[in-house]
């Protein structure tokens, strides 16, 4: 998803209808996440493949990330870049016959993560994304790392990639994958990617675990459901959780298997049950309308949320139903 953020066909479509409704205001703002070198090299604005090099079009690759060299805080591309030539990395010992090498112990933490994966409209402030502030806030701030997760082959936890880093580096313990997996199983199937679709729908799978029991009280059946986020280092879903989405299904049937109770079934538009319980947030336009679009947003009329407890965040639900 790094590599595509700029071509990503969701991505841009939003980025076009942004650029057309503000005069152009999101441009530089959004993009500057999205194609960095696009942003830098001036090829943003306009929006759009058209006037992009090559390299702009990459998204978030590697000479841009290993050019960061100093953060100015978190959120909204809060990055600055060297074109020194020197590159910058986790490790002290590294290098190499082309270019200059240097450890950056920025590149070890969450705040480089953080630059770009926490959003605030720039305007009123509106938290837009907020991935890294929940991790922050969170149980796991303290022993895990962003990079401890998405650069590792462990799926929610730690796990030690021992090997080369390049074929005349040395040996070492753990070198760090540049999968960067996240929950993206759509975009990356989209787009052709089905090793990361594959690792995306995995990662998805092992972040929740779910229980349910049921009490028969006369004749109405107390469902409890409990979802608990076993595996994220931040809320689930995170990012733009205005449009990712998640809730909870559940089918009952009798004995002769057929159907008495339905909550979070999808139409034969996909639409999802109104009487689901969904998590995500529901952003507000200037009359207090819900809007996706969030240069438009105002204000959050809605946060629903596994909210966070030391081991996990937890969920519990109750259905209720006449037997």
């Amino acid at each position: 998803m790094h590599s595509i953020a700029y071509t990503d066909p969701v991505y841009l479509k939003e980025a076009e209808m942004a650029s057309r409704e503000t005069d152009g205001l999101t441009d530089t703002y959004c993009a500057r996440c999205h194609t960095p070198i696009g942003v830098l090299s001036g090829e943003v604005p306009p929006i759009g493949l058209e006037n992009l090099s090559e390299i702009s079009k990459k998204g978030i690759q590697c000479d841009f990330c290993h050019s960061v060299n100093k953060s100015t805080g978190i959120g909204n591309g809060a990055f600055m870049v060297s074109p020194d030539g020197i590159k910058r990395g986790p490790y002290e010992d590294s290098k190499s016959p082309y270019h200059g090498s240097m450890f950056s112990d920025l590149h070890t933490k969450s705040e480089f993560c953080g630059m770009c994966h926490d959003v605030n409209h720039p305007v009123t402030g509106i938290p837009i994304e907020a991935t890294y502030t929940e991790w922050k806030e969170g149980p796991y701030n303290s022993t895990t790392q962003c990079q401890d997760c998405h650069m590792t082959p462990g799926v929610t936890h730690f796990e030690a990639n021992p090997g080369k880093a390049s074929g005349i580096g040395p040996y070492r313990d753990n070198v760090y994958t540049h999968y960067f997996v996240g929950g993206n199983a759509a975009v990356t199937g989209v787009m052709g990617s089905e090793v990361h679709q594959r690792m995306a729908e995995e990662r998805l799978k092992s972040a929740a675990t779910l229980a349910l029991d049921a009490e028969m009280k006369d004749n109405e059946a107390e469902i409890t459901v409990e979802v608990t986020n076993a595996g994220a280092g931040h809320k689930l879903p995170t990012g733009l959780t205005e449009a990712r989405q998640a809730w909870i299904e559940l089918q009952v049937k009798d004995a002769a298997g057929k159907e008495i109770y339905h909550s979070g079934g999808l139409d034969s538009e996909g639409e999802v049950d109104p009487d689901a319980v969904i998590y995500h947030v529901v952003l507000g336009d200037a009359s207090g309308n819900p809007t996706m679009k969030v240069w438009e947003a105002e204000s959050i009329l809605l946060i629903t949320g596994y909210y966070q407890r030391r081991h996990g965040l937890r969920s519990t639900i109750l259905l209720y139903l006449e037997v």
